[in-house]
């Protein structure tokens, strides 16, 4: 990671249309490894939005390497649930069928990675991850309207209809979809830290305060290079969760000191950490028990 490119001043990229800006984040910074698309991503964003979904792609390219240079997006989720014995979408012979209710950047993402059941009657569930571009036949997105907390990044329902998908090879749960939650919250964390330490280099926020910042984001570059599903990274995320958390009073009195613009966005976006905050504890007691210690 070449951080003195994240530690530089930098001039920051034009609020712009999704599938515009990425592009635009792309011809300033090449084609990255993951963590460093998060990191400049993050610090090259105009708000916590255009961070997160920086860090959202950085963590679809640690998930599937070989995906395309274009915005992507993991689609899971089916009635608000993301337990694969709740999901009816199917894969049968790379042709998908069924209904997705939250993907991130739906209308922008180019590409589309969609778990789905692949058992036959009576079997235990076995999911698959299928990819297909958004667009093609069978394929539909359907928008819809924009939430509180990040409205720059829109999100959409996919409906599938007989679409042809390359079917990724492994098991669509071990492979894809469990380690992935491990992975975003890490790509995530590491862009809207990046956001964070470019607004306090902007405002000169006490220099305390920002080393705290640049201590937090060597963190997520240690736990990149973790295994995701690694009972001892799973406890190492918590500990970064903790020590923002921990920024956080510090974060709001520094906001509150400086321009209206930045306090204005960081109030809000600020929850967008908060949004898996169940899951990770469960993988920290989870952690905490294969490990043998209590923290």
């Amino acid at each position: 990671m070449p951080w003195q490119q994240l530690l530089s001043p930098q001039a920051r990229l034009p609020v712009a249309g999704l599938e515009e800006w990425y592009a635009s984040l792309l011809e300033r910074i090449g084609n990255p490894p993951p963590l460093q698309l998060a990191l400049l991503g993050g610090r090259l964003a105009a708000t916590p939005g255009l961070a997160f979904l920086a860090g959202y792609q950085g963590a679809l390219r640690a998930l599937w390497p070989a995906a395309p240079w274009t915005l992507g997006a993991l689609c899971v989720t089916e009635n608000r649930s993301t337990r694969p014995a709740d999901m009816s979408t199917r894969i049968n012979a790379l042709t998908l069928d069924g209904r997705k209710d939250f993907v991130t950047a739906a209308e922008a993402a180019d590409w589309l990675l969609v778990a789905a059941r692949e058992e036959v009657d009576g079997a235990p569930v076995q999911l698959a991850l299928g990819v297909v571009r958004n667009g093609a036949p069978g394929v539909q997105i359907e928008t819809l309207p924009a939430l509180p907390l990040m409205p720059d990044v829109s999100h959409g329902r996919l409906h599938l209809q007989g679409a042809q998908c390359e079917r990724l090879a492994g098991d669509g749960w071990d492979d894809y979809v469990k380690p992935f939650r491990t992975l975003e919250d890490t790509h995530v964390l590491a862009a809207l830290t990046a956001w964070l330490f470019g607004v306090g280099q902007e405002s000169a926020w006490p220099q305390a305060l920002q080393l705290r910042l640049l201590g937090l984001l060597a963190g997520c570059a240690e736990v990149a290079r973790q295994c995701p599903s690694a009972a001892d990274s799973h406890l190492m995320l918590a500990g970064l969760f903790a020590q923002f958390d921990s920024l956080r009073s510090d974060l709001d009195n520094a906001f509150a000191a400086g321009d209206a613009h930045w306090a204005q966005l960081w109030q809000r976006d600020k929850g967008l950490l908060a949004i898996a905050g169940s899951a990770r504890s469960k993988r920290l007691q989870k952690a905490q028990a294969v490990l043998g210690i209590t923290c």
